[in-house]
């Protein structure tokens, strides 16, 4: 009977730990198969110094919402989607932030801390500095922390980036004695201050009529959005009148008509008119189809002559010599890009690229010969060509 339990009770601890052996290995296999499931995750997870290069790529294309969906916007200041964009978008676009190249230079894995260089093109020349770039581990991966100094070292969120351009003084065209073919002149620039016009409707119709324009042409410029009511809104660019043209023995009777448009313009509430500079062609006519003229960009020129130094507000030559040598005319504007604070203080200047006014081009024209034929051909098909026989000069 005492062998019969020794072998039972033999018999039911080696039951016994037979499972105990069986669970240990399920629990071994078990924390083996986590461990390894860990590992792979660990390795598919991407690395912070990666995503910052995936980043900053977006900044090129533009893509400002897959930048946001990269960042955790918890940490980085509770900041909204929109927010996101408009700050990014202004600043960079603003900028004409071209050519990015980004350089990681340490990756401190303790911290999620990635320190790079970055380095790109703008409106006002080459720009580059090293910066540093924080990550917080999520469930579903790694997400940057954004703060404005991530755009550049020392920017705040008060801060505004702020771009001011200086225009380059187009070149003059001379002819052989100096005498100038086309330069700077003064016209008159007819222009609204919306919140001085009585009877909106009424007025804006009258000054189109006075103006040859349409009325809807003339409400589109009173609403662009940089218009407020003390604005002076440019309508459309006319003759200068001069006083010593007015007080001659026998005025011109296109000077008097256009004197009296602008009197009638000026009793007009809400309409001002100032001196504007313009590109002046003193032998007009006689010279026109030599010396050609100069127009606003179009989209197509800025897109043509893209990284040319154009901008929204440039004019480009057309025909004749101001398109033959533009290049040499119109010079390179002058551009500065500097931080400000809240109160409108300069805090650093980030970039800067000194004006270039454009160079004078000499003809070998001379303006007197050139008048002259014009006025005996004026009536009559033909034309006439005058040359220096010795040295191939046209004059």
């Amino acid at each position: 009977m005492a062998k019969k339990k020794s072998r039972y009770r033999r018999k039911r601890t080696g039951k016994f730990l037979g499972v105990i052996v069986s669970i240990m290995a399920a629990v071994t296999l078990g924390i083996a198969a986590y461990i390894l499931i860990f590992a792979e995750e660990q390795r598919n997870l991407t690395k912070p110094d990666e995503l910052l290069l995936t980043y900053m790529g977006y900044i090129s294309e533009q893509n400002y919402e897959e930048m946001y969906q990269m960042i955790d916007a918890e940490a980085s200041g509770q900041i909204s989607e929109e927010d996101f964009v408009k700050r990014n978008s202004a600043i960079y676009e603003g900028m004409e932030v071209q050519k990015m190249t980004v350089t990681i230079l340490s990756y401190n894995e303790e911290k999620n801390m990635v320190q790079y260089q970055t380095a790109f093109d703008t409106v006002a020349g080459s720009i580059s500095f090293e910066n540093e770039a924080y990550f917080l581990k999520k469930e579903d991966g790694y997400k940057l922390v954004w703060t404005d100094s991530l755009i550049y070292p020392g920017l705040s969120k008060e801060d505004k980036v702020m771009v001011s351009d200086t225009q380059a003084k187009r070149g003059e065209i001379l002819d052989r004695y100096g005498c100038i073919l086309a330069g700077k002149g003064v016209a008159s620039s007819v222009g609204i201050v919306p919140g001085k016009l009585e009877n909106r409707n009424r007025s804006i119709e009258q000054i189109a009529d006075l103006l040859g324009m349409k009325p809807e042409e003339i409400e589109k410029k009173l609403s662009e959005k940089w218009v407020k009511e003390d604005s002076f809104v440019p309508v459309k660019t006319v003759k200068k009148v001069e006083e010593i043209e007015l007080r001659s023995l026998k005025p011109d009777e296109e000077i008097l008509e256009e004197h009296e448009r602008q009197q009638k313009l000026l009793g007009i509430p809400g309409v001002m008119i100032s001196d504007t500079e313009v590109r002046s062609y003193p032998l007009k006519d006689a010279a026109a189809h030599l010396v050609g003229y100069v127009q606003n960009v179009t989209a197509e020129d800025l897109e043509q002559h893209a990284g040319e130094g154009y901008t929204a507000n440039s004019v480009i030559g057309r025909g004749g010599a101001e398109g033959l040598f533009e290049s040499e005319l119109k010079g390179q504007n002058g551009c500065r890009i500097y931080i400000v604070d809240s109160d409108g203080n300069e805090k650093e200047e980030i970039a800067c690229r000194m004006v270039e006014d454009g160079k004078d081009i000499k003809l070998t024209i001379d303006s007197e010969l050139q008048r002259s034929l014009y006025e005996q051909f004026q009536n009559d098909k033909g034309c006439s060509v005058a040359m220096n026989p010795y040295t191939g000069e046209v004059l």
